[in-house]
């Protein structure tokens, strides 16, 4: 691995981050007050209403570690961002979770209605895919990027484990089933973000076992962040989580809580980090990988897993 003078320090790395791709996410979405104006207005209310900011900041940590292009970065972590926000409205509407906060304030369908809310959705999906093809990078990349980010979002991946969410309401379900539901609703996403980052830049520099270690630790990290959210959904309160609390069990949804007890879940947590940390072992053994890369990607390990306690 190259090595790095300095670092920087993480909390101001992804405090800069963020800010970033706040600007960025302002000014590349449609503008307010432009017609449709309601739509639009759903639209930036979705996307641009807070968060943790996860699959950007996994985006950028990935592409630093490639020496990735900055414009094909933002674009990345911009669609991410906007395939999630699509997946939370549609996720709380009434067909689906039927919850009225996300975020610490009414969801979409709250706030503007069932049709605008389920169009806001559908309109999101759409731009993430045209933020990416208005890229001026090499057109394989922006191909490769492209179908990474559609698998993802689509039935082997975030729609299909939500349909598979859905079966299991009231449904008793073992570990296995759990884990490839939540791989899929949640973790396609996450593996996504690393992947899309990393292959925005120098991906075929690395050696197989770095670019394996992209794989695994992404898998790692998507299902340790469901489990935490799990183990948090029946240990915090709504105002903490900025969503409604305990709803899981409301729902009679299977979860890490549920089947393993919240010790069994932490200890599962603490596993999934550990296996992450393992695989990123390998991106940092690689000399084509940057060190100060890698240092992010161990540090937004420490920060998903440092959630639960």
């Amino acid at each position: 691995m190259k090595s790095e003078e300095h670092c920087g320090g993480f909390e101001e790395w992804a405090r800069e981050r963020a800010r970033h791709f706040e600007w960025y996410a302002e000014t590349s979405m449609p503008p307010a007050g432009r017609e449709p104006k309601r739509l639009v207005g759903s639209m930036r209310y979705a996307v641009l209403g807070g968060g943790k900011r996860l699959r950007p900041l996994l985006c950028y940590a990935a592409g630093e570690t490639t020496g990735a292009d900055g414009d094909l970065l933002d674009r990345a972590a911009l669609a991410l961002e906007m395939i999630h926000s699509y997946s939370l409205v549609h996720d709380d509407m009434p067909a689906m979770d039927n919850d009225t906060l996300r975020r610490g304030r009414p969801t979409v369908h709250v706030r503007y209605g069932e049709a605008l809310a389920m169009l806001a959705g559908d309109a999101l999906q759409s731009q993430a895919f045209c933020a990416l093809a208005e890229s001026n990078a090499d057109p394989a990349r922006i191909v490769r990027l492209t179908a990474l980010l559609a698998r993802a979002a689509g039935p082997a991946g975030m729609c299909g484990g939500q349909a598979l969410d859905l079966a299991l309401v009231g449904r008793t379900c073992g570990e296995e089933e759990l884990a490839r539901m939540q791989s899929m609703k949640t973790g396609a996403l996450i593996l996504a973000s690393l992947l899309m980052g990393a292959q925005a830049g120098r991906w075929e520099a690395l050696g197989a076992r770095a670019q394996s270690g992209f794989v695994v630790y992404g898998r790692a990290l998507g299902l340790a962040f469901q489990v935490v959210d799990d183990i948090l959904d029946c240990t915090q309160d709504t105002a903490t989580l900025g969503k409604t609390a305990g709803k899981d069990e409301k729902d009679e949804k299977p979860t890490w809580v549920s089947i393993l007890g919240l010790d069994g879940a932490r200890t599962r947590a603490r596993a999934l980090h550990d296996e992450a940390l393992e695989a990123l072992g390998w991106i940092e053994s690689d000399e084509a990988a940057s060190a100060a890369g890698a240092a992010r990607l161990r540090a937004l390990a420490d920060f998903v897993i440092g959630r639960s306690y």
